[in-house]
């Protein structure tokens, strides 16, 4: 983002910042290149999860299958006409690998998957309400631009509508990775901190964020409980935690009543290769997809509350005893 040229800031700004030019791009990008007799799978793979659990790493890994199409940095910024994008696109290599935004050590090019489907929810949701047609359309026409059969989305903010995600695709399977709920609210609070500061000196990083849904941490963020909260400061580590547990919470209760979602422990997969093996087995991929998932622990001096951190482990080994 911030090294963004004047002309992308330009076209980023035109295309993603106005709800009409949203809409009118999809309805181009229908009319030219959906067909009545266009047929493809529902069988896809949708990773959510509160935001520095692991989401971006998994979704890399079931990814490098080359069985997947998903939304990646090419799509930008015409995220509702891909098809169109890549006709009329000058773009002819991916570029280097260079670490995103974050900062977290995740390298990236262009033809990296990423969590742009969210401009979707954000162009087409109305009170919580969405023709599943439309999304059912949308993904067509990332599938026939990649010329795949399945799908695999990989969108944090799905955790608020996992009920209507496997609504619109009962036979997908969605993917919520967890991590150890100190390392995961630290490196939480840590982004937030750091996006802050980056908002407030570049007013293109907060619009870009805002135009793509990313409103996990941030100037702009959207806590996803916000009621009867211990702790409502965003600015205290033990907010995350809190947010951390009443989210996992839900998961977990959600997951006995919904076979096709699954939870995965993110130090699990780290240490464990059958834990791999098992999601490959879970999607039906390559079983010679290889990857590497790498653990990372940070120590902290800041203040936490002990009894609800003990909440909170004591629901991660729950979460444990029924991950993949």
């Amino acid at each position: 983002m911030n090294n963004y040229s004047a002309l992308q800031r330009f076209l980023h700004r035109t295309v993603l910042s106005s709800q009409l030019i949203r809409e009118i791009m999809f309805d181009v990008e229908q009319s030219i290149f959906l067909k009545k007799d266009d047929n493809f799978d529902d069988n896809h793979v949708f990773v959510a999860g509160l935001a520095r659990s692991g989401t971006t790493i998994l979704l890399n890994a079931i990814y490098q299958s080359n069985q997947f199409a998903s939304l990646t940095y090419d799509d930008m910024p015409f995220i509702l006409a891909p098809n169109f994008w890549a006709k009329i696109s000058s773009r002819k290599s991916h570029g280097e690998l260079q670490e995103r935004a974050h900062g977290d050590g995740i390298r990236v090019s262009t033809n990296s998957p990423e969590a742009f489907e969210e401009v979707f929810w954000k162009t087409f949701i109305d009170n919580s309400i969405i023709d599943d047609e439309l999304f059912i359309k949308f993904i067509s026409l990332i599938l026939k631009k990649n010329n795949k059969t399945r799908y695999l989305s990989k969108n944090n903010q799905n955790i608020r509508r996992l009920d209507l995600i496997s609504e619109i695709f009962p036979r997908s399977k969605i993917l919520i990775p967890f991590r150890d709920p100190l390392q995961q609210s630290l490196s939480l609070f840590s982004q937030h901190v750091k996006f802050i500061k980056e908002q407030s000196e570049d007013s293109f990083v907060q619009n870009y964020m805002n135009w793509i849904g990313h409103s996990e941490f941030g100037l702009d963020y959207k806590m996803i409980y916000s009621s009867n909260l211990r702790f409502p400061h965003d600015k205290e580590l033990n907010h995350w935690l809190e947010q951390w547990y009443l989210t996992y919470r839900h998961v977990l209760e959600l997951s006995s009543k919904r076979s096709e979602l699954f939870i995965i422990g993110y130090e699990s997969l780290c240490t464990n290769p059958k834990v791999w093996i098992n999601i490959k087995n879970l999607l039906n991929i390559n079983p010679k997809t290889n990857f590497i998932f790498k653990e990372s622990k940070k120590n902290t001096e800041l203040v936490i509350d002990n009894e609800l951190l003990d909440k909170c482990n004591n629901l991660y080994e729950s979460l444990l005893s029924k991950s993949v």
